[in-house]
């Protein structure tokens, strides 16, 4: 009987060397099916925040969902609010480098300012604590230069450091789900994209 692997076309190759273009055109396909799920997969992913405090007045995904509760009611772009939601999802996996975690998943989705924003968020959230830990709070400074300088300064003081509050009434993940499912649906920026499109 089989299992229901044995029933799904696959490509013939034992290594890349052997593939021929009707054994990519079988992945693509694939591919393309399984992109559509990638929304879904982050929100779930972001669900494994849930619960978990670290110290903290409220646990992460609290945290992420009232930063993005907080920019969508200051009127922020959808783009910009699954930023907010999204930008401590690498807590879990990338727990020394979290902001690089998101910016990867980001990356093909989002503008650069947006995508600097994520990825440089760490540095510029230290502003507010660093220097309780020892660190040095003005580490933000090294990107004194960029153009996405106070734009990322404003996301963390307006919406990121903000974010603690354990009275604050926030948007369930439901209510951000079609953002992300639209803000995926619409790929910006990949190697793969000339192929992954219909």
């Amino acid at each position: 009987m089989a299992d229901g692997h044995d029933i799904e076309e696959r490509a013939k190759f034992r290594e890349m060397l052997e593939g021929t273009p009707e054994d990519w055109g079988i992945i693509a396909t694939h591919a393309k099916q399984f992109n559509k799920g990638l929304a879904k997969r982050v929100l779930d992913h972001l669900k494994l925040l849930d619960g978990d405090y670290g110290g903290f007045p409220v646990d992460r995904l609290t945290h992420s969902l009232q930063t993005a509760t907080r920019a969508h009611r200051d009127g922020r772009d959808e783009e910009y609010v699954v930023c907010a939601l999204l930008h401590d999802i690498g807590d879990t996996l990338g727990s020394m480098n979290h902001p690089d975690v998101a910016a990867a998943i980001l990356k093909p989705f989002v503008s650069e300012a947006n995508l600097f924003m994520v990825a440089n968020h760490g540095a510029f959230q230290g502003y507010y604590f660093f220097e309780y830990l020892g660190l040095d709070k003005n580490m933000r400074e090294q990107f004194k230069d960029s153009p996405h300088y106070e734009y990322c300064a404003q996301f963390c003081h307006l919406y990121d450091q903000a974010a603690f509050d354990p009275d604050y009434e926030s948007e369930p993940l439901e209510f951000f789900a079609p953002m992300v499912e639209r803000v995926f649906s619409k790929p910006k920026n990949s190697m793969y994209l000339k192929a992954m499109q219909d």
